[in-house]
């Protein structure tokens, strides 16, 4: 199988964790300490990757300034993404919309909100898929963990915004074709992140792994960690471990 389709299928995997999610959370009644439980470890799960996975990597490949000036441009930029999507309806996106105060809007309350919700989505998910793509460079085999990562972390994300998502009145069409469509951006992501990236410099794939990571760690901070504290924040610093543990265990495994 050539490296190519291999990038796109892991990428496609990975992405399709939020159809996954996005069926369980418009089709069932989870219990929101449920929801809250596998976002903390999903978190953990990230957490761990993204400092041995990613960051690790793109320090050992190029050094601290790269590695430190790529995470912090990652950062900056999947901030200032979320701040401005955040104004036009997409703050609470991975919300399941329990709470009376963290209801996305309906498009009838805030016009737009809907293509700030898939934009919000899109911006979650690109950077993670584009590492999967470019863990491809490094020998020819997809970082496994990187995956798993992804993956695990998908499936309470579209699990808690599809029900957030139904709460506000949209409809099966607009809930399924969003995360489908991110689905399909995943598998085009990983495979740019293999193609596109893999034509520069060491130095220049450890940078850009680096502000994968630096968007990934701001998407935790900014999106699962609360959604997981609100209900499980008695236990949340266990399982968020737990996850770490898990995630750590098999990139040394």
């Amino acid at each position: 199988m050539g490296d190519v389709v291999q990038a796109g299928l892991w990428g496609l995997v990975a992405g399709s964790a939020l159809l996954l999610g996005a069926g369980l959370g418009y089709g069932l009644r989870v219990p929101q300490k449920v929801i809250a439980s596998v976002m903390a470890f999903g978190a953990g799960v990230l957490l761990s990757a993204v400092s041995f996975e990613l960051v690790g990597e793109a320090y050992d490949q190029a050094g601290l300034g790269p590695a430190a000036i790529g995470t912090l441009a990652g950062a900056a930029a999947y901030t200032l993404g979320n701040m401005w999507l955040a104004r036009r309806g997409a703050r609470h996106r991975k919300r399941s919309g329990s709470r009376s105060g963290e209801v996305q809007p309906s498009e009838s309350e805030q016009g737009g909100s809907g293509a700030a919700l898939a934009l919000g989505a899109l911006l979650d998910g690109v950077p993670e898929s584009a590492v999967i793509g470019v863990s491809l460079l490094d020998g020819g085999a997809v970082s496994l963990v990187t995956v798993a990562a992804v993956f695990i972390s998908n499936v309470p994300e579209g699990l808690s915004s599809s029900a957030g998502m139904k709460r506000a009145g949209r409809g099966k069409a607009y809930v399924f074709g969003v995360w489908a469509a991110i689905a399909a951006a995943s598998t085009v992501s990983a495979v740019l992140g293999y193609t596109v990236i893999g034509a520069f410099s060491p130095a220049v794939i450890a940078a850009v792994t680096a502000v994968a990571a630096g968007a990934i760690l701001a998407m935790i901070a900014d999106t699962m960690i609360p959604e997981a504290f609100e209900d499980a924040h008695l236990a949340i610093g266990m399982i968020t471990v737990c996850g770490f543990l898990v995630s750590f265990a098999l990139s040394h495994s």
